[in-house]
C-alpha cells in the first residue's frame, strides 16, 4: 500500500498490480496522484488497479494490460495497440494520440472529454444499455471495487442507471477499420457456405 514512483508496470507481462493509499492518508483518494508517470508502458498482459490518480502518459504503448484508474494526466493511452483502459475520472490533453488498438473507457463527468482526446485517431461513443461494453465495465468497476475499495468505483456502481451515460468509449480509427472488415469477411464466407 502507498504511492508509487513513475514507470510502475513498464513491460507488466501478467500478473496483478494493485496501489492503493493506505487507510490514514487525508482526503479522497479519487482527487489524488497515487502514481507517476508512465504507469504500464509497454505491457503485455496482466492488470493494473490504481486506487487515486495516474499522472502523464498511462498505458502508452500498452499491447495487452487491463488498467483501472481514478484519473489521468496528459497523453493517456498514447500508442496504444491492444488491451482495456478505464479511467474513472479527469484526463490531461491528447489522449489516444496514435492510438490503434485496444479499448478505453472514460468517466467523461463534465461532457467535455471531446475537447481532450485527439479526434484524428480515435472515436468516441456511448455506452449503450445491455451491450457487451456495459458488461465489461461493469465487471472493471466491480473488479477495481474489490481489490482497492475504491470509493469512486462504489459510488458509480450505486448510482450506474445515472451515471451509464457519461461513459465514453474509445475506439481507435484503424481499430474499428479492422474490426468491419474482419465482420465483413466472416459474412462473406457465412453466405458462400449457406450456397
Amino acid at each position: 500500500m502507498g504511492e508509487a514512483n513513475a514507470c510502475v508496470g513498464t513491460g507488466l507481462a501478467g500478473g496483478r498490480m494493485v496501489v492503493r493509499p493506505p487507510a490514514c492518508a487525508p482526503g479522497p483518494a479519487a482527487e489524488n496522484v497515487i502514481a507517476g508517470n508512465v504507469i504500464g508502458y509497454g505491457g503485455t498482459a496482466g492488470k493494473i488497479f490504481l486506487n487515486g490518480q495516474a499522472g502523464e502518459r498511462f498505458l502508452i504503448r500498452n499491447s495487452g494490460v487491463t488498467a483501472v484508474v481514478e484519473g489521468v494526466g496528459d497523453h493517456g493511452c498514447e500508442y496504444m495497440t491492444g488491451g482495456r483502459a478505464l479511467i474513472l475520472g479527469p484526463t490531461g490533453v491528447n489522449f489516444g494520440a496514435g492510438m490503434t488498438g485496444g479499448v478505453a473507457y472514460v468517466y467523461d463527468r463534465d461532457n467535455d472529454f471531446d475537447l481532450r482526446c485527439n479526434p484524428d485517431t480515435v472515436d468516441l461513443e456511448p455506452v449503450l444499455p445491455g451491450s457487451s461494453d456495459e458488461e465489461e465495465l461493469l465487471g472493471l468497476l466491480r473488479e477495481h471495487l474489490a481489490a482497492t475499495g475504491s470509493v469512486r468505483a462504489g459510488e458509480l456502481l450505486a448510482d450506474w442507471s445515472e451515471v451509464r451515460g457519461r461513459f465514453v468509449k474509445v475506439l481507435p480509427v484503424e481499430y474499428r477499420r479492422a474490426l468491419l472488415a474482419r465482420r465483413a469477411k466472416t459474412e462473406s464466407e457465412a453466405e458462400r457456405v449457406q450456397r
